[in-house]
Order: structure tokens, then C-alpha cells, then sequence
């Protein structure tokens, strides 16, 4: 030990600076480490590579090439920013639309709760007020003519998972404090066995006032409640989820309200995800005597979905698309969370993600977001000038098409798009009579395979029964196409219906289709044509009908009904025959439609260990760096030791000799080292001990780290010099 102590000592200098670089955390040095050989290289290159730059910039042909890759990166760093900038652009409007639509659909209900709270507020008003002096007391203040109720009003979300009231919660809250009332929102964590009743307190007088309190004294929020004057505004308390919340505590908690309701009325706002029958199982009667008991009923999460799909992909808030396969693995992945929006949501935010970063057009879409507020499609100009704007990398994708045919091409895409969701909306309408959800239909519409079939057999209907449309019963062409198809169904539904049914869904397709006019003058084709024979039939049936018959029902008015179901039915075929043609089908879909599910579904689920697997073998591809690059796959000690531990078991068996394995990793770091360490032995013994054992340490770190990752498994007692590979293939 005594050679090596003076070599610590006379140089301090040396000893810091490793000490800073550990502390530095940055990702790239705690990942990679560099050579040794490339340091000691580095600054007798530096001069070389300093005069190679100036002779390689002193000649013009070089000077040129460098200014056009300086250009081109520019560029390229441009038109990744300005992807960027569409995706957050789309994203905003998306997420916009959906909290829009989800307030509107809660916008009832919150006004309902909102109109219970003030007649709860009323009634507790007329009991009359108390003094100061009466209502700051440490006790509750009894009153004969008050039971101690706590008005108590039951939010059924009918949600399996809690995530989605949260944001539902949040937005009563805020509605109600807009209606000048005072709100606390408390979640079910802070009533736990841990918090305990007095974490509860704390917990509701931090939400009342505002300010660190420490006591748990419900006395300082009666007199907050009448010395500040806060009186004349009801106290509302809401819990977002009673089936979550300690049972004992929550009891505990109301017990204490209802002794203070005459000083301190709240009214209470629980949510309860399943029925109001389990609140006896939380709740002892006891409790529940306290409570006089309301209930408000929110929308089903399959209402919720149908709503957002309305608003965000079939009327298109923005020009980003879906495809078939994709819009299927959305629903199954909405269906397998148990039916949770924000599983929805969050998948559909992946598959923005993954369109904006692999299409190179899509960076269109951030103009069109910002256009499409005032206008429903956009004119070839303008969209000739959005592609005239875009970097290098952008107009590279059009070698295929000019300017002017693809400007036009994506215009009429746009209008297409409008009158698919036009046709859409009214398919939904005649759906709902035959309890058709949206998600479903919009699924099936997207079908390009259904489609085209669709298409042929219609066609070969066409000409083998090309006098079905003199018969008065183009329902019939529906009978050659796939009897499981959901737009089967809602034919069959529709001939059934009633012909006051049929006029109100035909009054709804008018007010639906009234901004788009060309299936606005579809439909008038149709009424007209119903009218003219309902006009021959009426007065066929006054001149053939008896008078002494006349007070008997008319025959006509069967064949009336007929031919309304056969003019709805005739409609609906014409929707579904031209104006629901798939965007998969469409040219130029690629710029506005993500289809590639296998890498949303890679994203989503994935296989966690294959992809630890594929970065250990290929970390020079994630590093990126100079040297792991140019050898590929090769060994190198300035590779991860994780890496190289990894890549050297993949020379064994299932079964690993923990002493080759070492003798192999060993050599691996050790070899670019060669010369320093001949150095080293001559002029001191002990540096070469502590290099093997910091060898060893990084052996043992690393083959922990595979542990954990559920790589290996450490040796048995059977086998103490063997480790077990787990994970075999990719």
C-alpha cells in the first residue's frame, strides 16, 4: 500500500475531476463510456483533424458540399419542428372538441345538481340564522326542529374504473363555484385508515380556507363560515368515490356533519359507481339515517364514447383519420379497459403521434387546423400554397404527382370527407331505432374488404333486377348482401317501423343533411316522389271505394306505409352505395389516415422483454455513437456492460459457466488496454489488483442488472457456478 499513496497524494487534480464527472448525471455518459485509448488519442488528432478541416474547406468544391449538408439539416431540422407544431396544433383541437362534448353531455345533470343545491340551501335558510356569538361555540349547536339530516345527493357514473370521474368531478366543482357556491373536492384517499378522521377535517378546511391549517377543528369552519360572512352561499362537500373510501372513516366523518349541520350546512355530493344498494353495504343504517338521500344519473360511458366518436371522427374536428384495422383495435382496447375513456383517449393520442412522426406530409394538417374554423374544405390554391411552404423534405414526396393534380386531389378528398360523415350521421339516426352503437357502425363503414363487396353485388343485383325500382321494393337488393353487417340490420329495423317513426327519422335526415346539398337534394328527390304517389293512390281509392265501404279503413293506407319504407330504405341505399366509400379507398389518404396498428398496438401492449432484449443486442443504434457504429454488432469494450454481458450469453446454452462468462467479459474490456496495463505493472503492483476487482464489480452489477430485467436467473445451490438463461429468441 505504501506506492501507491503517494500517487493519490501528488496528484489532487487528478483525483477531483472523476469525482465531478460521477456526480454529472447526464444520460449519455452513464450509458456509454468511452475508450480509454480514444483519450489518449484525442489530442494528438486534434491537431490533424483541425488542418484536414482547413485544407478540406480552403477548396470551393468542398465548400459547396458543406453549405448544401449545413442547408439540408436545417431543413430537416425545420420540417421536424414544423411537424411537431401540426401535432400539437390537431392534439389541442381534439382534446378541445372531446372536453367540450363531455361538458355538454353533463351540462343537464350538473344543472339539475345546481338546482338541488339551492332548494337544499332554501331549506336550510328558513330554519333561521344564529348569533355569532351561538355559532362560534365549540359545541354543535342543538335544535328541536332539526333531525341532523345532511342533504346528500348520489352521482351514479356507472364507470368500472374511477378514472374517468375525475375529470367529471372536477368540471361539477368548477360549475358549481360559477354558480357562487363554496366547493371542496375530497378523493377517496383522504379517507383512509391512515388519515384517519382528522386527516379528513384538515383535508375539508384546506378546501374551504384557504391557508396551511394544522388543527382538526371543525369550530374554525363554522366560524369562518358566519364571521366572514360566507353564510349567504351554500357549502357543498364532494367525495368522488364512495366505494373506495374506508368505511369506519367516512361513517366517522358524517356522524360528526350531521351534529354541526345546524352551524355548518353542507350538503354532500358522493359519487358511486355502481348502485345506490351499495351504499348500505359501505354505510351502516345508522349513517344512512343521517342522510336525506337524492339521485343523478350520468351518461354511460358508451354514450360518452358514441359522443366524442361523433364529434372527433365521423364530423372530423380536424383532418386526422383512422383506418379500418385501427379503428377496430380502438374499440376492442376501449372494450378490454372496461369501457374507459381516458384508455380511448390516450390510444387515440398514440396513434396522432405515431402519424405526425412517420408521415412526412403531415405537417398539412397544422394549416388546415387553423382554416377548417371558418370553411369546411379548402380550395386547391390555398393548398398548393400550404405544399409551396413546406421544406425540401416535404416537396421531396411529390416526385410522383405536380403540384397542381395533388393540390386538387387533397381538395376533393376534403369534400368527399364531408359528405362521408353527412352519410354517416344519417346511417347513425336510423341505427338507434335498432340499438346500433356509433363505434360499431363506424367500424363497419371504414371496411374498405366490405366495401368493394358491397359494391360488386350490388352492381350484379343491378343487372340481374334491373326492374326493382318499378316494383316499388328496392328493399329486396339488400337480401343478396352479408346478412351480419350492422347496416343490414338497420334495413330490417327501418321496414319495421311505423309510419310516424319514419317521418320523424326522415324530418331528422333533413335538418342533418340541410348545410350539404347534395344529399339535401337526394332526399327532397324522395319526398316528392312519395307525395306523387300518395296523391294517385287517394284519388284511385275515391273513385274505386263504395261510399257504403267509406267508413271502413282504406286498403291504400297499407300501400302507403309500403311505399314510405321503400323510399327510406331507397335513401339509405343511396347513402351507403355512394356516399360511404372508405378513406382507405381514397388517393392521398396516407397524408390524413394512420392505419399501421401493429405499431400502435406495438406501443399500447408491446412485449416489454423482447424489446429489452433487441436494445441490449443493438444499443449502438440507440447510443449512436462513432464507434459501435461503424463495428454493427461487433463486441466492443466501450459498449454498455449490460450490452456486452448480453451479447456474450448468446454463445451459451440455456445454461451460462458464470467463471467463462466472466474469463469472456474479462477480455472484452480489458483488450483495448493492453499496452497501458504492461505500463502500469512496471511502475506500480497494486493498481493492477484494484482494476480486477473493479472488473469483478462491474461483472456482478451487470449480471444483476439482467436479473432484474428477467434475463437470467442467479445460481441455485445445485449448481452454484451456473446462471439459467430465461428469454430465448426475439
Amino acid at each position: 500500500m505504501a506506492p501507491s499513496s503517494p500517487s493519490v497524494a501528488d496528484t489532487p487534480s487528478q483525483s477531483s475531476t472523476p469525482l465531478t464527472s460521477d456526480n454529472d448525471l447526464q444520460p449519455f455518459f452513464v450509458l456509454h463510456k468511452a475508450s480509454s485509448q480514444r483519450k489518449d488519442k484525442a489530442s494528438t488528432r486534434q491537431g490533424k483533424v483541425r488542418k484536414r478541416n482547413e485544407l478540406s474547406l480552403s477548396s470551393p468544391q468542398s465548400t459547396k458540399k458543406l453549405e448544401g449538408s449545413m442547408i439540408e439539416e436545417c431543413d430537416h431540422l425545420l420540417f421536424q419542428q414544423l411537424k411537431i407544431e401540426a401535432f400539437g396544433n390537431v392534439w389541442t383541437k381534439i382534446e378541445s372538441t372531446i372536453k367540450e362534448v363531455l361538458r355538454d353531455l353533463n351540462a343537464s345533470v350538473f344543472n339539475d345538481i345546481q338546482q338541488w343545491v339551492l332548494e337544499c340551501f332554501n331549506a336550510t335558510a328558513s330554519i333561521g340564522e344564529l348569533g355569532v356569538a351561538e355559532a362560534t361555540r365549540s359545541f354543535p349547536a342543538l335544535n328541536n326542529t332539526n333531525l341532523g339530516k345532511l342533504f346528500t345527493a348520489l352521482v351514479i357514473t356507472r364507470n368500472i374504473e374511477f378514472v374517468d370521474d375525475i375529470l367529471t368531478f372536477e368540471e361539477l366543482g368548477h360549475f358549481l363555484k360559477s354558480q357562487g357556491c363554496h366547493v371542496a373536492v375530497l378523493s377517496s384517499i383522504e379517507f383512509s385508515v391512515k388519515n384517519g378522521i382528522a386527516g379528513c377535517l384538515k383535508a375539508l378546511l384546506r378546501e374551504f380556507i384557504a391557508g396551511a391549517i394544522d388543527s382538526a377543528d371543525i369550530s374554525i369552519l363554522a366560524s369562518w363560515y358566519r364571521e366572514q360572512d360566507h353564510y349567504n352561499k351554500p357549502l357543498v362537500l364532494i367525495i368522488n368515490d364512495l366505494e373506495r373510501c374506508c368505511g369506519s372513516v367516512l361513517t366517522d366523518f358524517i356522524l360528526m356533519l350531521s351534529e354541526w349541520v345546524v352551524k355548518v350546512p353542507i350538503m354532500l355530493i358522493i359519487g358511486v359507481t355502481t348502485t345506490v344498494d351499495n351504499t348500505r353495504n359501505i354505510l351502516p343504517s345508522q349513517t344512512l339515517e343521517c342522510l336525506c338521500l337524492s339521485k343523478f344519473l350520468l351518461g354511460t360511458p358508451a354514450e360518452k364514447m358514441d359522443a366524442i366518436v361523433e364529434a372527433v371522427l365521423v364530423k372530423q374536428c380536424t383532418t386526422f383519420n383512422i383506418g379500418h384495422k385501427v379503428a377496430l383495435f380502438l374499440r376492442n382496447y376501449f372494450i378490454n379497459q372496461d369501457g374507459t375513456l381516458t384508455s380511448f383517449i390516450r390510444a387515440l393520442k398514440v396513434a396522432c403521434l405515431l402519424h405526425f412522426s412517420v408521415e412526412p406530409l403531415s405537417v398539412i394538417h397544422g394549416r388546415l387546423a387553423e382554416d377548417q374554423k371558418e370553411k369546411s374544405a379548402l380550395s386547391p390554391e390555398t393548398m398548393l400554397k400550404y405544399m409551396d411552404e413546406l421544406p425540401t423534405d416535404g416537396r421531396n414526396q411529390m416526385v410522383d404527382q405536380t403540384g397542381k393534380s395533388m393540390a386538387q386531389s387533397l381538395s376533393e378528398l376534403l369534400t368527399v370527407r364531408k359528405l362521408w360523415s353527412t352519410a354517416v350521421l344519417c346511417l347513425h339516426e336510423a341505427a338507434k331505432y335498432s340499438r346500433v352503437r356509433l363505434l360499431d357502425l363506424f367500424c363497419e363503414v371504414l371496411n374498405p374488404d366490405l366495401y368493394l363487396s358491397r359494391d360488386s353485388d350490388c352492381r350484379v343485383g343491378n343487372e340481374k333486377e334491373s326492374g326493382l325500382s318499378s316494383t316499388g321494393d328496392p328493399c329486396q337488393q339488400y337480401s343478396v348482401m352479408q346478412s351480419s353487417t350492422f347496416i343490414c340490420q338497420i334495413v330490417r329495423k327501418v321496414r319495421d317501423l311505423p309510419s310516424g317513426r319514419l317521418h320523424q327519422l326522415i324530418k331528422t335526415w333533413e335538418k342533418l343533411t340541410a348545410d350539404v346539398s347534395e344529399i339535401h337534394e337526394k332526399l327532397k328527390m324522395f319526398q316528392s316522389s312519395v307525395r306523387c304517389e300518395d296523391e294517385k293512390s287517394s284519388r284511385k281509392s275515391s273513385k274505386d271505394i263504395p261510399k257504403r265501404n267509406a267508413s271502413r279503413v282504406s286498403p291504400y293506407a297499407d300501400k302507403d306505409s309500403i311505399m314510405l319504407t321503400s323510399q327510406a330504405v331507397s335513401f339509405i341505399d343511396l347513402l351507403v352505395r355512394n356516399y360511404t366509400r372508405p378513406i382507405e379507398c381514397m388517393p392521398f389518404h396516407e397524408i390524413f389516415c394512420f392505419k399501421d396498428v401493429e405499431k400502435l398496438q406495438s406501443v399500447l401492449i408491446g412485449d416489454p422483454r423482447s424489446r429489452i432484449q433487441v436494445d441490449l443486442l443493438e444499443s449502438y443504434k440507440i447510443l449512436r455513437c462513432s464507434c459501435c457504429n461503424k463495428s454493427g454488432n461487433a463486441i466492443l469494450p466501450s459498449k454498455h456492460d449490460s450490452s456486452i454481458m448480453y451479447s456474450l450469453a448468446q454463445e451459451h446454452g440455456d445454461l451460462i459457466n458464470l467463471h467463462d462468462w466472466f474469463q469472456s467479459f474479462r477480455t472484452i474490456v480489458l483488450q483495448p488496454t493492453t499496452k497501458r496495463k504492461q505500463k502500469t505493472k512496471q511502475s506500480s503492483h497494486g493498481f493492477g489488483d484494484q482494476n480486477e476487482a473493479s472488473i469483478q464489480a462491474r461483472f456482478c452489477r451487470a449480471v444483476t442488472e439482467l436479473q432484474i430485467t428477467g434475463l437470467v436467473r442467479m445460481p441455485s445451490k445445485r449448481r452454484p457456478d451456473f446462471v439459467q438463461r430465461i428469454a430465448f429468441g426475439l
